[in-house]
């Protein structure tokens, strides 16, 4: 029997051993972001996409990483292509504007999540630190990363941007408050457009990006053939010229019409099992999920909601996920697109976890548009089993890279990448079928200099 005494320095080497090996993941992020550039004009380069915008992966002044490299590594990782990207964008962070925290967790000194921890914070920091109050935080952070957390770097970076002339409004509390809308007007007087820069709640936010998705679907419905980001320029437009008085109920009006006047709406999607009893009556399982199967939700609950005056019920028919559907047309059915999205729940790329509802609907095997008009058999039928819910991002990988997609059955998915690593997707999640030949590396990983 192993003493306790045994125990603790197992347990201090099996520590040791993975710090190591964590540090070795960040160092080999580093050279993969190295290995893969953006190009020069910046066009393919790696970011997030939120409501609001889109937020670069790194600080400034830091490598830009092509965005088609980044998927590669994280199935090697067993990640999403979001959770790479945050990985890859810590480990240039680090190396390349914290050199000194850098040094310490590649050699093993520090756990890497202490490192990431303060990368993350420092990518976010709003205002930006210029060079100067980077390499201050390095300093202040690096000889004693062991003893902090997130409060105390994000004290260190208040203070830097007192210290080096950054302002910080503050309310009467003395809390920072970072919500602005500002209409740039310094530029070329001929210009025909002006620039807008806004920071908002976050359900404001939230808010203003479905209102002004919405009006740019409207205006392409309507015959508008701008290009996506005009058309949500002019919807936003739009919204200003509409929406010239805020609607707010008058000091008299009664607690209902404040209600109405001031309720969010809110989209639910739930599913509920329902069983046909001997009578031909329906009833329903106690319980059912919100889509994507993270919550549960109670009939009751349910029921309480239909009886409100604000709640507004859409029941769909019944999608039966085993039954083949079929079109000639290249764009799918309302109802076989949401069979599609209902069996497989997710983008079916490795790992992703976007909900489907928010997918494109693509072909496995591409639809041959001319196919029809040169008397040839159609290869990419429209049909359940040949079409994949893939978010915009791995939407655009599929198409724009090497990345191989088959199905050998419907709702299985397997991958194959331009490195040859083999992935199946289901709706169960994803399995490596990877050769045993890619789990042996040549070399090992080595501090590069930033």
């Amino acid at each position: 029997m192993t003493s306790p005494s045994d125990l603790v320095a197992l347990a201090r080497a099996n520590a040791a051993l993975v710090r190591r090996a964590e540090a070795d993941t960040l160092l080999i992020a580093y050279e993969w972001a190295v290995a893969h550039p953006a190009r020069e004009d910046g066009a393919d380069a790696a970011i997030f996409h939120s409501p609001v915008g889109f937020e670069p992966i790194s600080g400034d002044g830091t490598l830009e990483v092509n965005e088609y490299a980044v998927a590669e590594l994280g199935g090697a990782l067993g990640l999403s292509t979001d959770a790479a990207k945050k990985l890859i964008g810590h480990a240039l962070e680090l190396a390349h504007r914290l050199p000194r925290l850098w040094a310490r967790v590649t050699a093993g000194e520090v756990p890497v999540w202490r490192a990431r921890l303060v990368a993350e914070a420092m990518i976010h920091a709003y205002p930006a630190l210029p060079a100067e109050g980077v390499a201050w935080i390095d300093a202040q952070v690096a000889p004693f990363i062991e003893k902090m957390g997130r409060a105390a770097v994000d004290r260190l970076i208040e203070r830097a941007m007192k210290l080096y002339g950054l302002a910080i409004d503050e309310d009467e509390n003395g809390a920072s408050d970072t919500r602005h809308v500002t209409i740039v007007s310094e530029r070329d007087p001929f210009a025909q457009t002006m620039q807008v820069h806004a920071e908002l709640d976050i359900a404001d936010a939230l808010d203003l990006e479905q209102a002004v998705a919405a009006g740019a679907a409207g205006l392409k419905a309507a015959g508008c053939e701008e290009s996506l980001d005009v058309r949500r320029s002019l919807a936003l437009g739009e919204l200003a010229r509409h929406q010239t008085a805020l609607d707010l109920a008058g000091a008299g009006a009664d607690e209902e019409t404040v209600g109405r006047t001031t309720a969010r709406r809110v989209d639910l999607h739930l599913h509920f099992t329902a069983t046909v009893e001997p009578d031909e009556s329906i009833s329903f399982g106690a319980t059912g999920q919100l889509e994507n199967r993270q919550r549960l939700v109670l009939l009751e609950q349910v029921r309480r909601w239909v009886n409100t005056s604000h709640t507004d019920i859409r029941v769909l028919p019944v999608v039966d996920l085993n039954q083949t559907l079929e079109t000639d047309r290249y764009e799918p059915t309302d109802r076989l697109r949401r069979q599609v999205l209902l069996r497989d729940e997710t983008c079916v790329f490795p790992h992703c976890t976007r909900p489907s509802r928010r997918c494109d609907v693509d072909h496995v095997v591409p639809f041959d548009h001319d196919a029809a008009a040169e008397g040839r058999p159609q290869p990419g039928s429209t049909v359940t089993e040949n079409l994949a819910p893939l978010c915009r991002g791995h939407h655009r990988l599929k198409t724009h890279t090497a990345w191989h997609l088959e199905s050998p059955a419907n709702g299985v998915f397997e991958w194959t990448s331009p490195h040859g690593q083999r992935f199946r997707r289901d709706r169960h999640g994803t399995s490596d079928l990877s050769p045993p030949d890619l789990h042996t590396p040549r070399t090992a990983p080595t501090p590069t200099p930033a």
